[in-house]
């Protein structure tokens, strides 16, 4: 018969399927099998066609969400820069004083000033280092005390705003901002001496300077030592002239920056240059020692509402140039300003910094790039809901064509439990045999010799013929 010649013309090409003809041969259904087979395929390719297709729009989706989450990283990295930019040009838009260039505390009515203000605390340490300080030069300077000495906290810094002064000297507190700045450990030695019952030496160091200008020290006094602070161990302000901290900024849940946030505080005090690199052994300025050691992330806004509503964003506290002050989580300041001793304004000439152009344009680039940006996040957004609708489309389709085969295979096993072991072996043998065939009829010609290939075709022709295609 037609179906075991065919079986015997596949023999020269593979000899074990001769082993399984007479098997084949005794199965009633074998056409009726070779038929099912082929819907089984067809259905197999649907779904394997469904598949590829929702696997490639899966990348299209995952696509967009990196596009996305590449936009948002940008958007961060601009509104860090754009603040940075505007901290930058603070000190020229103040509201109380003009455009200034430079930072110079060494002016001479600066300083008188921040002399009177300090000298006013009568019997203090500041006091009598401000005095040391004025001596230098004469006979009866006091240089092994000095040496070491950088000055008062008050004195070593500057701001470009009253309102800015006022708030961060209230919040360091008078005690503070009094408290003398030595460079080594040697210095703060020198600053006290003790005899041997523990007591402390009135004759040696700031008491016996003091006994001896008239202005007897009285009280306690905080002293500084910047070699024993921990210093900023992060990255600074790329290409900053004033060596600001490259600190995080804060970030609402939608990811903006708090309305209102001005900068961080340790950011905003104008150093001296000379003060800026090499003050301590290891190379450190006051800015990443003695500045980021007393008010470390403080967080600086324009209004005390603006600030509340940062609440969330604010973990190293807060102030605002109205008055406003969190010193620490759950912890705030309340009630009337009381200070005395405030940071001095920056001082300078009265013409505007030939960087100030190049900042303010440098800004407005940033701006107008994180307008762009942001019209591209939203661009992608939309795509992205697009592709997550169609996703889902093909997902369910591809489900439902998974359904639909799973129903079809349990029909044939309901029809194979109906069969005889006998029966079912065959068909198990048939399916092997068809396996094979199929084989065959993908194998790859390229390599065979014209009489291969002229067998290969004759035997492909067989089995299409066999099985109806």
């Amino acid at each position: 018969m037609h179906f075991s010649s065919n079986r015997k013309i596949l023999a020269a090409e593979n000899s074990p399927m001769m082993n399984n003809s007479s098997q084949n041969n005794s199965f009633p259904h074998g056409r009726q099998g070779v038929q099912n087979g082929a819907v089984a395929l067809a259905a197999h390719q649907a779904k394997q066609d469904r598949q590829d297709a929702l696997r490639e729009t899966g990348l299209e989706v995952k696509q967009h969400e990196d596009n996305i989450k590449f936009l948002k990283s940008k958007m961060n990295m601009l509104d860090d820069s754009i603040v940075d930019h505007q901290v930058a040009l603070g000190k020229y838009h103040s509201a109380s004083v003009p455009t200034m260039v430079t930072n110079d505390l060494s002016h001479p009515r600066c300083q008188e000033k921040m002399f009177e203000r300090i000298l006013r605390h009568e019997r203090s340490a500041a006091a009598i280092v401000c005095q040391l300080k004025a001596l230098e030069g004469t006979q009866t300077y006091n240089r092994p005390l000095s040496s070491d000495v950088l000055g008062i906290v008050a004195t070593l810094g500057t701001v470009a705003d009253d309102n800015l002064s006022w708030i961060l000297s209230d919040y360091l507190g008078s005690e503070t901002m009094l408290a003398v700045v030595c460079k080594t450990y040697d210095g703060i030695k020198e600053l006290e001496k003790y005899n041997h019952d523990g007591f402390i030496n009135k004759s040696s160091g700031l008491h016996g300077l003091g006994t001896s200008t008239g202005m007897p020290l009285d009280g306690r006094f905080l002293a500084i030592c910047l070699e024993s602070l921990s210093p900023y161990a992060g990255n600074f302000i790329v290409d900053d002239p004033e060596k600001r901290l490259d600190l995080q900024k804060p970030r609402l849940p939608s990811g903006e920056t708090p309305p209102g946030f001005l900068g961080f505080a340790v950011n905003m005090i104008d150093v001296d240059g000379k003060n800026l690199y090499c003050v301590t052994s290891s190379g450190c300025g006051l800015r990443e020692t003695l500045f980021y050691s007393l008010f470390s992330s403080l967080q600086v806004y324009k209004t005390r509402t603006e600030m509340l509503m940062a609440m969330p964003c604010i973990s190293n506290g807060a102030v605002s140039l109205d008055g406003g002050m969190i010193k620490s989580t759950g912890i705030y300041s309340l009630g009337n300003r009381e200070v005395d001793v405030e940071f001095p304004k920056t001082m300078g000439t009265w013409k505007l910094p030939e960087t100030y152009v190049g900042i303010e344009t440098r800004l407005k680039e940033m701006r107008w790039m994180k307008e762009r940006t942001s019209e591209e996040l939203h661009r992608e957004q939309a795509l992205l809901e697009h592709a997550r609708h169609n996703f889902e489309k093909k997902k369910q389709a591809f489900l439902k064509n998974l359904v639909a085969c799973s129903s079809y295979t349990n029909q044939k096993f309901g029809k194979l439990r109906e069969m005889s072991l006998k029966d079912y072996e065959i068909l198990i043998n048939d399916s092997e045999l068809r396996a094979k065939e199929y084989k065959i009829l993908m194998k790859e010609t390229s390599t065979m010799t014209v009489e291969q290939r002229n067998v290969h075709l004759f035997l492909c022709n067989k089995i299409r013929k066999y099985w109806g295609v």
